[in-house]
């Protein structure tokens, strides 16, 4: 089994690489590639992403990978990743930037009026760092890994879906989708390949995920 990470030229993907390696063992092979055949080769798809959406998505267009990104969405086991998940809705606040459409909804900002705490304390953006996740409909990818669990968060949008996807919830203050589920697709907003056990779990579980 091959696993294809999409490299269209935007962030560092060496942890995501190094960890999807670490987690598929003997399972898989894992490749980072820029090549639209070896993505349509593959049996399974990650889709990262990291900095501001608006270039993520036009880096993506040079790159010449968006016909292959969208079969491969409809078509085989897909983990998009924090902007590659961004990328997925139709629209970002953030420019605004049309993106690929896969799932209905746009990306927003946190609203400035918003960002205070329980306490009345201001709240940084970009929300940076360990925060909880709630579970709201069970997922395969979830499998072993508990409510509440921590994952790693930096980012000052977050999507806002328009359809019935979401399976994971945190809250900064308030609650939005985390992660997105629809078939064969799973996107999260935080870094998997950056929160440690649960983390590296949920890469564990798309390995062995067959998209249903």
């Amino acid at each position: 089994m091959k696993i294809a990470i999409v490299d269209y030229g935007m962030g560092n993907l060496h942890s995501v690489v190094k960890s999807m390696e670490l987690v598929a063992e003997n399972h898989a092979s894992v490749v980072l590639t820029a090549d639209a055949s070896v993505i349509d080769a593959a049996d399974k798809v990650v889709f990262p992403g990291q900095g501001a959406m608006p270039d993520c998505m036009a880096h993506l267009e040079e790159s010449g990978l968006i016909a292959s990104v969208r079969r491969a969405a409809a078509e085989k086991p897909f983990l998009g990743i924090c902007v590659g998940a961004q990328l997925m809705f139709e629209q970002s606040a953030e420019g605004p930037t049309a993106s690929l459409g896969i799932f209905k909804g746009e990306v927003v900002r946190f609203p400035p009026e918003q960002m205070v705490d329980a306490q009345g304390q201001k709240l940084k953006v970009p929300h940076m760092g360990w925060n909880e996740m709630f579970i709201t409909r069970a997922h395969p990818l979830w499998h072993g890994i508990a409510d509440g669990e921590r994952f790693y968060f930096v980012h000052s949008y977050h999507f806002m879906p328009a359809e019935d996807i979401t399976v994971v919830e945190s809250a900064y203050p308030y609650r939005f989708a985390a992660a997105v589920a629809r078939d064969n697709i799973f996107a999260i907003q935080c870094h998997p390949e950056k929160s440690s056990t649960a983390g590296l779990k949920l890469l564990q579980n798309f390995v062995h995920w067959n998209g249903n």
